[in-house]
């Protein structure tokens, strides 16, 4: 098994800002006020999957649409805009229900702050505010079934990894050269690391697993092996398992 030491130091070399270059991450440093941070940072996550080229380069459509406020766009959005919108098999109605729920969310005088500390609090559990979270967009979507709104918001009661959900939520909760931290009423220790395919395959080649299946169990396993190194902040070996990977593959 890989050392802790070795590790660090991969977390060392890899969590520094030139690491947000190529990051989905780089959209919300747009931003300098909370609301614009989240607001950038949520949609950022949900459409960062497939090749990454692709959806950086989708979500600077998105976010050059959005800008200079993607707050004051939302409060505004009337449906048009995005016609034509397609990436993979997420299409126009799909981005549309995704901001109408949005828009809904901020004219209540809410925000996605409040809507994931009031799961937190409901649940005390990271998982069950997670639910709390996906069941607020399918309940004021009009058409939650669609298969492209059910991949950009996939229900934690499925099993799945959640990756992008846990890597929002580092960006958010954790404090660094990458991730903001803006968010403090969720301790960094109950975050669990965001997971794929990429990762089991990093974490088995570091004798860190055994498993084959990037699901929630297994991001929950390796997490709790992960505390054995940092019981306090486990997922900042995200970087690690990236940098193994790009120095090995």
């Amino acid at each position: 098994m890989i050392t802790k030491n070795e590790l660090d130091k991969l977390v060392k070399h890899y969590e520094v800002r030139s690491f947000i270059n190529n990051d989905p991450s780089l959209f919300l440093r747009r931003y300098k006020d909370e609301i614009n941070i989240e607001i950038s940072a949520f949609i950022a996550a949900l459409f960062a999957f497939g090749k990454r080229e692709a959806f950086i380069t989708k979500l600077n459509y998105i976010f050059n649409k959005m800008a200079p406020s993607p707050y004051k766009f939302l409060m505004e959005y009337d449906g048009k805009g995005f016609d034509g919108f397609k990436y993979r098999f997420i299409k126009e109605n799909d981005l549309d229900e995704l901001l109408f729920c949005l828009k809904k969310l901020y004219s209540e005088g809410k925000t996605i702050k409040s809507l994931f500390e009031y799961g937190y609090k409901t649940s005390k559990d990271v998982k069950g505010m997670l639910q709390i979270v996906v069941d607020y967009f399918y309940s004021n979507a009009k058409n939650p079934e669609s298969r492209g709104f059910k991949h950009l918001l996939p229900d934690p009661k499925k099993g799945s990894a959640l990756k992008r959900f846990f890597m929002f939520l580092r960006w958010m909760v954790r404090a660094g050269e990458v991730d903001l931290g803006v968010w403090k009423f969720i301790p960094k220790s109950e975050l669990l690391i965001p997971m794929d395919t990429h990762v089991v395959q990093q974490a088995r080649k570091m004798k860190l697993l055994d498993s084959v299946k990037a699901d929630y169990k297994t991001a929950q396993k390796l997490t709790e092996v992960l505390k054995q190194f940092d019981s306090d902040d486990p997922v900042k070996y995200d970087f690690a398992l990236f940098g193994y990977g790009i120095d090995t593959d």
